[in-house]
């Protein structure tokens, strides 16, 4: 069951649109179109909803600064100095985290996207991309269409295309709190699986300064399920105040869940799955004073960001463009993750 409804007022001076789409088991989830926002997601368990999307007021968004549930573009995650060469030219980008760029600029989670179709259980949002947005090149049209399905599963599928050749890296940036994300209680105590024999190392900034390196004997190993406390600051997460790191995903990921996420009371259990080749994950090691949706504000570690997506800084490494990140000019752009909820 499909219910959209207007609140607030944008910054373009137009009202935020809401749409709450409900399957039979009673799960619920909301969609806006500002940032193509995933605005909350409440599972039944036992009896109950739970909501497990860390989220605030509607006339938050547009202040917030860590991206909750924002479809993130051009490119997602860093592009170290705001710039790479591309077909022997330098591109120059627009820098928002000191000089490199993050999450596209001022990307498309600040912008209205446009309603293109929607029906009892999804929205497909549509947005244009000028050549020349936030630096990029190349003329861009994109989708973006949550879907709830009847088995408690959330399934968001990217599609675009461009006139030429150059970086295109969607994904989500929702915050999962599978025990309270209305408080955000200390993510760290859930428990997690990652199916990646490879993660990425990176600097204080998050810029990648290492080439991609074994999990094997490290606090990056996920390979079985652990507590995130377990091994929590150790070595490379020192730098970033936990984890903040891209994990390269077994090949067969997108055939089964490349990550299992579970309650610290063991009640839910979400599963991702995905045709990315790789996973960010961010322990919300920096979302103390981020407002939620009662008018106080989030403690670090309230959440846990479990971003699908190309390799961190891949216009700038060749090495790392076979694992996607790189668009070709007139080729179909189609990237989909599932979060399954048990």
């Amino acid at each position: 069951m499909l219910r959209i409804h207007s609140q607030g007022i944008a910054p373009d001076g137009k009202p935020f649109r809401c749409f709450d789409i409900t399957n039979n088991r009673g799960m619920t989830i909301s969609i806006m179109d500002w940032g193509a926002t995933w605005v909350s997601c409440r599972v039944p368990v036992e009896q109950q909803l739970r909501e497990v999307l860390l989220g605030c007021r509607i006339e938050d968004y547009p202040k917030q600064t860590v991206y909750l549930g924002a479809t993130i573009g051009r490119y997602a995650n860093r592009i170290a100095n705001a710039r790479f060469r591309l077909q022997g030219k330098t591109v120059c980008l627009v820098a928002n985290q000191g000089k490199h760029q993050l999450h596209g600029g001022k990307g498309f989670d600040k912008r209205r996207w446009n309603v293109e179709k929607c029906g009892d259980n999804f929205v497909t949002f549509s947005l244009f991309s000028a050549d020349g947005d936030q630096g990029f090149i190349g003329n861009l049209q994109v989708q973006a269409t949550y879907q709830l399905t009847e088995d408690n599963a959330v399934l968001i599928r990217f599609n675009g295309i461009t006139d030429q050749n150059g970086p295109l890296n969607l994904t989500n940036h929702a915050y999962f709190n599978l025990d309270n994300a209305e408080i955000g209680t200390d993510v760290r105590q859930h428990y997690l699986q990652i199916k990646a024999d490879y993660f990425l190392p990176v600097d204080q900034h998050g810029i990648p300064n290492n080439i991609l390196s074994s999990v094997k004997n490290t606090s990056f190993d996920f390979e079985s399920t652990k507590q995130i406390a377990r091994d929590f600051m150790q070595g490379e997460q020192c730098s970033t105040k936990g984890y903040d790191h891209a994990f390269l995903l077994h090949k067969n990921s997108s055939n089964q869940p490349c990550a299992t996420l579970y309650s610290a009371d063991k009640k839910l259990t979400m599963k991702v799955s995905t045709s990315q080749p790789a996973l960010q994950v961010y322990t919300g090691n920096y979302l103390a004073g981020t407002p939620n949706r009662w008018g106080s504000t989030y403690n670090n570690y309230a959440g846990i960001a479990l971003e699908t997506e190309s390799l961190p800084d891949t216009p700038n490494h060749l090495e790392w463009h076979k694992f996607g990140g790189m668009a070709k000019a007139d080729s179909v752009y189609s990237q989909w993750t599932e979060y399954r909820f048990e």
